[in-house]
């Protein structure tokens, strides 16, 4: 952190005109700080302890993950999409090809809606436990940010199970997934949503009551039902504030429509507000999980070959013509498939809020134009308006209560 003093006049509190000489000080918070967690920058003006302005950088990555879209076919984007929240890549996974097959007018199959739904609130709790165990974390509950992380550990096992990657998992398709479900990861899964209620119940006890904590984040970075819904939040962020607003009840897509479970909202639009829509998110996310673990459809994970948009399964490649070329044409060639020369947007809820891409098709194998609708962006331009007041240590509390990903800050 540097810090440099910025010379600036007031007008004197006495009242009788005279100016006088203050100082503020100059702060970069980032992009080398360990409550930052990645790489992004704020610059704050300080009255000594006090916040008077912040600035927030945004895309210091400068990764230009957009453009990338432009350049690779809409299967080989995917790789992308894993490191913009990196987080919680699998949600960003099924965005990208959501968005991509309702540009085609693809239906996917019953299994695959289903497993895509399993996958993406697996990402939900995982991006929840690391958001709040990172809150935590800056805070001072470091066993709790420890209980946390190793739950995201089991939920890495699972993926890896799945698709062979722990991390950046790459693991859709056009028209389908990468890899079907084994009898081993839904055995790792029910394995999962037997024990983890027991660890959320023990996180909260250690942290929902804890004096330290609730002082550090209750009244703290307040945003209003207004402000959120003016400044475009979605997410727990959003429903902190009382927006009542979740894609997946609003707009359901996948298989979220034949699931029961509640929208997680709260009214005081605080940091701690904030903290606890994310704690019982994850509770309806076990939910969703247990009902849709119990309840997959047989038959395919992906549609069919014809006009060669999805991959062919292994026994088509080794058995017939059409899958032979199909593969070779969809995985070897980077030739990939053409789209037709339209428009569509199409968006999930995501860990973070609406997290949206916006297609544009030529006619080519590519998008002509790949535009990202990231949570963190609008979340980020909030922080100025949420820590005006506060001091500099309730910075770490306000930043990680958004749960800012910088790569996604990244135009």
């Amino acid at each position: 952190m540097a810090i440099a003093p910025d010379q600036v006049t007031r007008s004197s509190s006495s009242g009788d005109g005279v100016r006088e000489e203050d100082y503020l000080w100059t702060l970069n918070f980032g992009p080398q700080h360990p409550a930052t967690h990645t790489t992004l920058r704020l610059v704050l003006k300080l009255d000594g302890e006090r916040v008077v302005d912040a600035m927030p950088e945004m895309g210091y990555l400068h990764s230009g993950f957009e453009k990338i879209g432009e350049h690779l076919t809409f299967n080989q984007y995917v790789t992308v999409t894993d490191r913009m929240n990196y987080i919680s890549p699998m949600a960003n996974n099924v965005a990208w090809h959501h968005a991509v097959e309702t540009l085609l007018g693809i239906d996917l199959t019953p299994r695959c809606k289903v497993i895509r739904t399993i996958v993406a609130e697996l990402a939900r709790v995982s991006d929840h436990l690391l958001s709040n165990g990172a809150v935590g974390l800056d805070t001072g509950a470091f066993t709790f940010f420890l209980y946390g992380f190793y739950q995201r550990e089991v939920i890495y096992d699972i993926f890896e199970t799945l698709c062979g990657a722990r991390f950046t998992n790459s693991y859709t398709r056009v028209g389908g997934v990468s890899h079907d479900f084994t009898p081993l990861v839904i055995e790792k899964i029910r394995t999962f949503l037997r024990t983890f209620p027991k660890t959320l119940d023990d996180m909260e006890r250690l942290l929902t009551r804890n004096r330290i904590f609730v002082d550090r984040t209750k009244g703290v970075g307040v945003l209003t039902r207004e402000e959120a819904i003016n400044g475009g939040a979605t997410g727990p962020v959003a429903r902190a504030s009382g927006v009542t607003r979740d894609l997946r009840k609003d707009e359901p897509y996948l298989a979220y429509a034949d699931y029961d479970f509640q929208v997680c909202c709260a009214a005081a639009g605080d940091c701690y507000s904030r903290y606890l829509v994310r704690m019982q998110e994850m509770r309806e996310s076990i939910r969703i999980l247990n009902q849709a673990i119990e309840n997959i459809p047989s038959g395919e994970v992906n549609v069919g070959i014809e006009g060669r948009l999805a991959l062919p399964s292994k026994q088509q490649v080794y058995s017939t013509i059409e899958g032979t070329i199909s593969h070779f044409e969809l995985s070897m060639s980077n030739r990939g498939f053409e789209v037709p020369r339209e428009e569509s947007y199409a968006a999930i809820e995501a860990p973070n809020g609406e997290l949206g891409f916006y297609v544009v098709g030529d006619g080519s194998e590519v998008a002509y134009r790949a535009r990202c609708r990231p949570p963190s962006v609008l979340h980020f331009s909030l922080f100025p308006q949420l820590i005006r007041g506060h001091t500099l240590s309730d910075v770490v509390a306000v930043l990680g209560s958004l749960n800012i990903i910088a790569a996604e800050l990244d135009r």
